[in-house]
């Protein structure tokens, strides 16, 4: 009778039905991914591809049904926390049709959610040092960065702190200093290189931390690339931005003056230290004979970096765009040089890729985005934070038309279920035309590429780049304010 009475049901009825025997639910792919991510192999996509994502109730267990790529079979993996609070795998099975897997997947969770096990030991967790501590403060409240301060304790930042928490299970601090830079001084850096590290990550490479330096070795199996992360700060003196610092107001004739005097030289001061390193990168046994990329990102004002991205093309290549229309009105797009950028009596010369010693560069890697809004979207959206709370996404993003002179506005509510976003989104490699060992576009997919060819640039764009966002953040049911910030 029970067995008739699942039949007549709808089809929903009956998927909630049998997820309820089981003790079981599904997962999204960003909420699997926001606990596995982190120790995935670059392997699997060659493997097998994920279809399925479940978890036992309390999410103690997790399980995903997976396809062989070579035979298509079906099979599964399980995966439990270790000692160090990690989801590794302590099941699989294989060699299934569709259906089989995910009965005994399922089946295999509701033994494990009735067994509680809440740690499932791998033996090997004493001889590894990863597992970070990112909010507890370790400095005294004083010296702590008004930003940290903030993310630690706001509710707002909620999903934030969650799917960091998860990715720092799995980072071994190799310098030992990390947690106590992201907590004070090094805030906004140590931002940046987490958010490198975890759009690599998603862009299928294997990624680890070379000795001593740069910060990140990325390979695809094949090829090499090395990437070290620069960022463009306050001036010396300054005190660290606060989060209740309001943006400068600024109209776009300035932006425009900005964007060719003062931004080039920030981006340059930022560039040129790390080019003239005193023990060079290239020169350094691993990193000879590969590419060499710089890794930059704003943070020298508040919300810089909504506005500041074309200064560091204009410095790069030595050159800015502008544009007219003809009389039919179709756009006609000229290239002015620079020599020279100069600003309130300081002067750089122009076309960092041009300098000597640059040829060592092979491209430089840019975002806008790779901010802490992000980290906030990207745990919302796997379903971290308060149920009511609400994140709007407004920005610019790129219009794939060839007459069109500006990017064109979005808009998009960060809910679960409904709004996708990847962490490379909004990243572009701009790639040295004197590179000696240029990178191959190939191994970053997804990412914006920018050529020089011919004395223009010539870009490869994904379907959706956005150039600049802002995102609102709000908890209504708690009568807190929005809390709005770039990137």
């Amino acid at each position: 009778m029970g067995q008739a009475r699942i039949k007549g049901r709808t089809r929903e009825e009956r998927v909630a039905t049998v997820l309820a025997v089981h003790h079981v639910k599904p997962l999204s792919q960003e909420r699997f991914n926001a606990f596995v991510a982190w120790a995935r192999s670059p392997i699997v996509a060659f493997v097998g591809k994920e279809v399925e994502y479940f978890s036992d109730l309390d999410e103690r267990v997790l399980g995903v049904v997976v396809r062989d790529v070579t035979d298509g079979d079906f099979g599964y993996v399980i995966l439990g926390r270790d000692e160090k609070q990690r989801f590794r795998a302590i099941e699989t099975n294989a060699s299934l049709t569709h259906g089989v897997a995910r009965a005994a997947l399922l089946a295999r969770l509701k033994a494990h959610h009735n067994e509680g096990t809440v740690q499932f030991s791998q033996d090997d967790e004493d001889g590894d040092n990863a597992g970070i501590d990112l909010f507890t403060p370790s400095a005294p409240l004083g010296k702590l960065h008004p930003s940290f301060d903030h993310v630690r304790q706001s509710d707002h930042f909620l999903p934030a702190r969650s799917i960091m928490t998860e990715m720092m299970r799995h980072v071994v601090d190799v310098d030992g200093n990390f947690v106590e830079q992201f907590q004070t001084a090094g805030f906004d850096a140590r931002v940046w290189e987490l958010y490198l590290y975890a759009a690599l990550l998603e862009l299928g490479l294997f990624v680890s931390k070379p000795e001593p330096a740069p910060d990140f070795l990325v390979s695809d199996g094949l090829a090499k690339v090395f990437i070290e992360a620069v960022t463009v700060n306050s001036s010396g003196g300054e005190p660290p931005l606060r989060p209740a610092d309001l943006p400068i107001k600024r109209l776009p004739e300035e932006i425009h003056r900005l964007n060719q005097t003062k931004i080039p030289i920030k981006y340059g001061s930022a560039l040129w230290s790390k080019l003239k390193r005193k023990k060079p990168y290239w020169t350094l046994p691993d990193v000879q004979g590969h590419p060499l990329v710089f890794a930059i990102a704003d943070f020298h004002e508040k919300q810089s970096m909504l506005w500041t991205s074309s200064g560091l093309f204009n410095y790069l290549y030595g050159l800015s765009h502008d544009f007219r229309r003809d009389e039919n009105g179709q756009l006609i797009i000229s290239a002015e040089q620079f020599e020279v950028h100069e600003y309130e009596g300081k002067k750089i010369p122009s076309g960092f890729f041009f300098q000597p010693d640059a040829e060592n560069i092979s491209a430089v890697l840019f975002s806008a985005t790779g901010t802490m809004s992000k980290f906030n979207r990207m745990g919302r959206l796997a379903g971290f934070g308060h149920a009511d709370q609400r994140m709007l996404r407004i920005g610019y993003k790129h219009k794939h038309d060839d007459n069109a002179a500006f990017p064109e506005p979005f808009c998009i509510e960060i809910a679960p279920g409904e709004a996708h976003e990847s962490w490379a989104e909004g990243l572009s490699m701009f790639h040295n035309p004197r590179a000696l060992h240029p990178v191959d576009p190939r191994m970053f997919p997804g990412v914006a590429h920018h050529f020089f060819e011919n004395g223009k640039i010539v870009s490869i764009l994904p379907e959706f780049h956005p150039y600049s966002s802002t995102t609102f953040n709000l908890l209504p049911d708690r009568g807190q304010a929005v809390n709005t910030h770039a990137g």
